[in-house]
């Protein structure tokens, strides 16, 4: 099967496999696994950050983040189409017993002029506002990436009152490899990141969580209270390592890939509206005799895998288990439908 569900799709291939045999490991939450040790290192310098942790997962990791840079009854601003929002089982509720201002932005990319005016009076009738939460890339968003004068821009709003500002960063290597930015600057503008290793880079689990080093050691502390304790996890984080020294331009390609699926579906006169391609995801309308559900049936007759995510829309991601002659096919069945 060509499975286009999801980037969380891949398996390890040869070399991240040998990685793993090989790792030296301890206990981590004794401080003793090397390979973890190592991982948190290689991110924290990559962003330029003081310190990292490592997490099972990217919704952990952004939990675990929420939570230290709120208290109860706080209230975190975000897109309506966010993950932390949407799609992380109501965890800001749940674990920080925070509430959400969810605002309408393009293609879940919301403006500082937007955040500014959400920020809440310092009135006991209100929530105090303390977090702003952004996502780049914007899953939802058709992994769209965030203008940086707009980022600054926030991060200048949140300087101004207090807030705290926290980047979700499931797909950045994404973004970097796309924009051609530089990670360093992510670092001195965001004051958390969460950057997720089991996506686009291709490894079987892991996310990776930056701040300072207070930031680091309260996000321990939430670690280890949410049962994220690891102990000779250094097995999955030598996946990470390999990933950063071998899975981060060659996302270059994963956009290639998507590029050419979306000239493809845009030459059928059943495809609707597509949301801009700037990355390795595809949204887009199926109309007439299609609806999303007939479209991905009809594909998983030929070997193919997608998900629908919507009564009209159908979502595509390609990543490093999708090879040029797999593009090459799904063109070619997608170029014979009506």
């Amino acid at each position: 099967m060509i499975d286009f569900r999801s980037d969380t799709f891949t398996r390890p291939g040869p070399g991240m496999l040998q990685a793993m045999l090989q790792a030296e490991t301890g206990d981590d939450v004794f401080g003793e696994d090397p390979s973890i040790n190592k991982l948190e290192a290689m991110m924290a310098e990559c962003f330029g950050k003081p310190a990292a942790l490592y997490c099972p997962s990217g919704t952990m990791s952004n939990q675990v983040a929420i939570k230290v840079h709120t208290l109860p009854g706080d209230e975190v601003v975000c897109s309506n189409l966010a993950h932390v929002y949407i799609y992380e089982g109501g965890g800001i509720a749940f674990n920080s017993g925070a509430q959400v201002h969810a605002l309408i932005g393009d293609r879940g990319m919301i403006r500082a002029t937007q955040v500014e005016a959400a920020i809440n009076p310092d009135d006991v009738h209100k929530a105090r506002t303390s977090l702003v939460c952004l996502e780049n890339t914007s899953n939802r968003g058709g992994g769209c990436c965030y203008d940086w004068e707009e980022m600054v821009k926030i991060g200048d709003v949140c300087k101004k009152h207090g807030l705290a500002l926290h980047l979700d960063g499931a797909r950045l290597f994404n973004a970097l490899v796309a924009t051609g930015q530089d990670p360093k600057t992510y670092g001195q503008l965001f004051d958390s990141i969460s950057v997720c290793l089991n996506k686009g880079m291709g490894c079987p689990m892991g996310s990776v969580l930056l701040g300072s080093e207070t930031f680091i050691k309260a996000a321990r502390r939430v670690r280890k209270k949410l049962g994220g304790g690891l102990r000779q996890a250094g097995f999955m984080a030598a996946t990470g390592i390999y990933a950063m020294e071998n899975n981060i331009t060659r996302l270059a390609e994963d956009h290639h890939h998507a590029k050419q699926l979306a000239q493809a579906l845009l030459e059928k006169s059943f495809t609707g509206h597509m949301l801009p391609v700037e990355t390795n995801i595809l949204i887009f309308e199926v109309t007439g005799d299609w609806t999303p559900q007939l479209f991905a049936d009809y594909l998983k007759k030929q070997g193919i895998l997608v998900m629908p995510i919507s009564p009209t829309q159908v979502r595509i991601v390609t990543h490093l288990d999708v090879t040029p002659e797999m593009i090459a096919q799904t063109c070619e069945i997608i170029a014979e439908m009506a």
